[in-house]
């Protein structure tokens, strides 16, 4: 008889926390870099800026170790460097606009947002501690869509809802805005998952095939038509162009990891681009946008005011001159460029990093992103796959429409880069998402009961075949 040899599972804290010491140097360098080419002199606030975001990733590094000690090692150190380098950016812009006396866009002082961080980096810890096993927010399906609706909802109420720059995303309380839409996303991420397991079958086996294409009944098409008509109502109503593809975006690609039909893609996609030709139209803010897309360097869209193409146009002109390796930390112009410490952060990055550090940027989210649907592929229960890989298409749907709208392969929109430009809604709520994928990639990760990693061993003297088979 073979016997059996107990192997201890690798749970990845010690790696994860090796990788911490590189990704905390990375915003610490480009900090110090940052006050010794702008002031000449390493920043006043140096070793609390270093002191601050070590706390926050060693206490949730911490977290992990006692509630989720199987969870991925690579996704928290990967956005520790991301905030950090955001950071980084963040101060540089921030000490140029210090010194003009008409700055152009939005500044954010780097403590404000090391607050935030530390704020996103609580919530992440509370959910990790809270949500013991993921599959309980299965019960709360028709809830999460009830909470994502008012979520998109609240900046239209009278007394809280606030309207910035021709948008009306942020609610108001005290000194504090807030974007609900960023925490929408995560409670659509959730009703879509619950509602695509429930109802797999039929999304998948029911329906007419037309042209090649099974269409779905129409109960069953049900669903996407609420999430089409909400993302189109946002879009009309709030005037945000960028947060209603992320919404629809985010429920056609979990169809498609649920139902492995291509119609339900092109019927998604039909949706989205009449909607849009729809949409532009009518409201002179898209239609802007649109203009700005295409005629960015027509004299007559650029000296527009307001809705011109300055902004962009100045961001492309920060790329072109930071060239392949970039002019180095604060020795750049980024703060010429409208909100170049948000919205428009990557020509940021561009002009005083170079391509090469924006591409190395761009490979840390593909790193998150990989590491996001390797713990869809490796959870065992259906609901995970469709929550982690969801989330995991969020974050990279973001990206590509943050970065597609700075280098006009797409209409530039109101998204952030996540865990990069300043914004408290969207470190807040990435932060939670990180939280959720990295207590689903501890259930993937951790061993069975049925398996716990027991390898068979062959008795003294008998050899093992072919396979590993005693």
């Amino acid at each position: 008889m073979a016997t059996v040899t107990q192997v201890t599972p690798r749970r990845g804290r010690w790696t994860e926390l090796a990788l911490l010491v590189p990704a905390l140097g990375l915003g610490v360098y480009g900090y110090l870099q940052v006050g010794l080419s702008v002031t000449g002199a390493p920043p006043p606030d140096l070793g609390t800026f270093a002191a601050g975001l070590t706390a926050i990733a060693l206490t949730l590094h911490l977290v992990l170790r006692w509630r989720a000690p199987y969870a991925d090692p690579v996704m928290l150190p990967v956005v520790t460097a991301l905030n950090g380098l955001g950071l980084a950016m963040i101060a540089r812009v921030h000490l140029a606009l210090q010194m003009r006396a008409n700055p152009p866009g939005w500044d954010q002082d780097p403590t404000r947002q090391l607050m935030w961080v530390a704020i996103g980096a609580l919530a992440a810890s509370i959910v990790i501690v809270w949500l013991r096993d993921h599959r309980t927010l299965r019960r709360y399906t028709w809830t999460a869509l009830v909470l994502g609706i008012l979520l998109l909802l609240l900046p239209m109420t009278p007394v809280i809802g606030r309207e910035i720059n021709g948008s009306r995303l942020w609610v108001g309380i005290g000194g504090f805005t807030l974007q609900p839409a960023e925490l929408a996303k995560i409670a659509f991420a959730v009703f879509f998952a619950g509602y695509l397991v429930t109802h797999r079958d039929q999304l998948t086996l029911a329906g007419k095939k037309i042209w090649g294409l099974t269409l779905p009944r129409a109960r069953d098409l049900g669903p996407i038509l609420l999430a089409w008509g909400i993302s189109v109502g946002v879009l009309l109503i709030q005037k945000e162009l960028g947060t209603s593809i992320l919404l629809f975006g985010l429920f056609i690609a979990m169809l498609y990891v649920a139902t492995e039909r291509l119609s339900w893609v092109i019927i998604g996609g039909l949706l989205t681009i009449g909607g849009v030709l729809v949409v532009a139209s009518r409201v002179g803010y898209v239609q802007a946008r649109i203009d700005v897309w295409l005629h960015a360097l027509e004299p007559e869209i650029y000296n527009r005011d307001p809705g011109g193409s300055g902004q962009i146009v100045s961001g492309l002109f920060g790329m072109a001159n930071g060239g392949l390796m970039g002019t180095g930390w604060g020795e750049g112009f980024p703060h010429l460029t409208y909100s170049a410490n948000a919205d428009m952060i990557i020509p940021s990055f561009a002009e005083e990093l170079g391509l090469t550090g924006v591409l190395a940027i761009l490979m840390l989210y593909v790193v998150l992103v990989e590491r996001g649907l390797r713990a869809a592929l490796g959870v065992r229960d259906g609901f995970g796959k469709l929550l982690a890989a969801g989330l995991a298409f969020t974050v990279a749907l973001q990206c590509f429409v943050v970065v597609g709208g700075a280098t006009r392969v797409i209409p530039l929109s109101g998204l952030t880069m996540p865990f990069l430009a300043a914004g408290g809604s969207s470190l807040l709520a990435n932060w939670i998402i990180l939280a959720l994928l990295l207590r689903i990639s501890d259930a993937a990760r951790r061993p069975g009961p049925e398996t716990q990693g027991a390898v068979a061993t062959p008795p003294a003297g008998i050899p093992a075949q072919a396979g590993g088979a005693a």
